[in-house]
């Protein structure tokens, strides 16, 4: 099996599957919070007192694990030179994006689908008008994800996927505002995010510096 094919037969689907473990754990939570019995040997998150409110937390925490994690593949490409890791790329931002609306539908679930309730949430409360406004901007790098829109796009759609930049970081000020206390979670996202950015603009600034420079006389 040559390398190409251990990423797409292998590596791709095991990235998958692995992308699917915070579902999985969530549903199996919840049947056992809803009195159905699973094998012993299935973990299963203890969901509390108030299990609506942990499953959005997973979902949540889950598409921001992803974004971050999104992030990190042009980084470790440009370290690695291992060109392969992009093929994961635009499946964990799609992920990213399911979790994101999945932490939606459990809000809307926690307020019981009250929409004038909704609407003056998302008006009155900060942080969600941030992770709202987030998910919003992540509905179109979602839809135009596909070959056919890159094609379709060209240069635009590098242009319009760079809102992943201010996505993450409304994501990360979302988290962060609705922490009332311990805010070592929220500092350790923004840290790992800052470190992303960082990088890339560490990058630009030494790209364009070799590009302006003159080239070495032999």
């Amino acid at each position: 099996m040559t390398r190409d094919q251990r990423y797409r037969w292998l590596f791709k689907p095991l990235a998958f599957a692995a992308c699917l473990v915070p579902l999985a754990w969530a549903i199996a939570g919840v049947l056992v919070a809803s009195g159905v019995s699973l094998p012993a040997l299935i973990p299963v998150p203890a969901l509390g007192a108030d299990p609506v409110r942990r499953v959005l937390g997973i979902f949540g925490k889950t598409a921001l694990n992803l974004l971050l994690v999104t992030l990190s593949i042009t980084p470790l490409r440009q370290l690695s030179g291992n060109a392969h890791l992009l093929r994961f790329r635009r499946m964990l931002g799609l992920f990213a994006f399911f979790y994101a609306l999945l932490h939606l539908a459990v809000y809307l679930l926690f307020q019981s689908f009250s929409w004038p309730e909704i609407v003056r949430d998302i008006t009155r409360r900060p942080y969600i008008t941030i992770g709202f406004t987030a998910l919003l901007l992540l509905v179109p790098l979602a839809v135009t994800s596909t070959n056919g829109m890159m094609r379709r796009l060209k240069k635009r759609w590098q242009t319009l996927h760079r809102l992943i930049y201010p996505i993450a970081i409304l994501g990360v000020w979302h988290y962060w505002w609705q922490i009332k206390r311990d805010i070592r979670q929220p500092l350790l996202y923004a840290s790992l995010l800052a470190l992303l950015l960082g990088w890339r603009l560490w990058k630009h600034w030494m790209d364009r510096s070799r590009r302006s420079s003159p080239s070495d006389l032999t």
